[in-house]
């Protein structure tokens, strides 16, 4: 009698921790969370609100870091003075390039622009805009070109933006778009004013390039 006794307590106890285990399998797993390009510089980056500004998430012909470029720049584009407050300010010691700190004209000048600058319109990921930076990127790669003409027929047909940003040397998505909106060296500012426009479309490629290493083509459309 004890022997059927332990024989069914033991077979309840299997039973009850078999439950347990499919319960458990059953429960719904908490999404992933998926970190902002920003958050080392501010956790708060993390928060869902931002996410909206990863338009390019779900796009399927361009790369990660080019997606990428899309999320940063909207995110610049939509909280210019949180993104001045917590990355521009503290990416000279970040990079170390603290020499920026003394840019009055580049660096500085892009601080305060960020800091009165009012919300933008966020991009979106434009097929024909990617063709045409990606044709653009390829070729200009392969030659060691710079500049925004198109040199082969195949290029031109492709051709479709309202303004064009060239960046060279980088393919990390925040040192693209932190290059082109501090554009160092070029007096009218050109890149900047481009990237914080009114566009509402942009397709970005970033390519290989036989003197640069890299360059990123960015087509903007209204």
């Amino acid at each position: 009698m004890q022997q059927i006794f332990l024989y069914m307590k033991y077979y309840y106890t299997v039973i009850f921790l078999l439950c347990c285990i499919l319960l458990q399998a059953q429960k719904p797993k908490p999404a992933a969370i998926k970190y902002s390009p920003l958050a080392v510089y501010s956790a708060e980056w993390n928060k869902p609100v931002y996410t909206k500004c990863n338009t390019a998430d779900k796009t399927t012909y361009m790369s990660a870091t080019e997606k990428e470029v899309i999320y940063i720049l909207n995110l610049v584009r939509s909280y210019p003075k949180l993104f001045a407050n917590t990355v521009l300010k503290k990416y000279p010691e970040h990079s170390g390039n603290e020499s920026l700190l003394d840019d009055k004209y580049y660096f500085q000048s892009l601080l305060d622009t960020l800091l009165v600058m009012q919300p933008g319109v966020i991009l979106l990921p434009d097929k024909l805009c990617y063709t045409s930076a990606q044709c653009h990127a390829y070729q200009s790669g392969i030659t060691g070109y710079e500049g925004h003409e198109r040199k082969k027929v195949e290029c031109k047909e492709k051709r479709y933006f309202n303004g064009e940003c060239c960046d060279y040397g980088n393919d990390d998505a925040l040192e693209i778009v932190l290059s082109l909106l501090i554009d160092e060296g070029v007096e009218t500012l050109g890149h900047r004013r481009i990237c914080l426009d009114s566009y509402q479309k942009l397709g970005v490629s970033i390519q290989p390039h036989k003197e640069w290493r890299f360059n990123a083509v960015l087509d903007f459309y209204f």
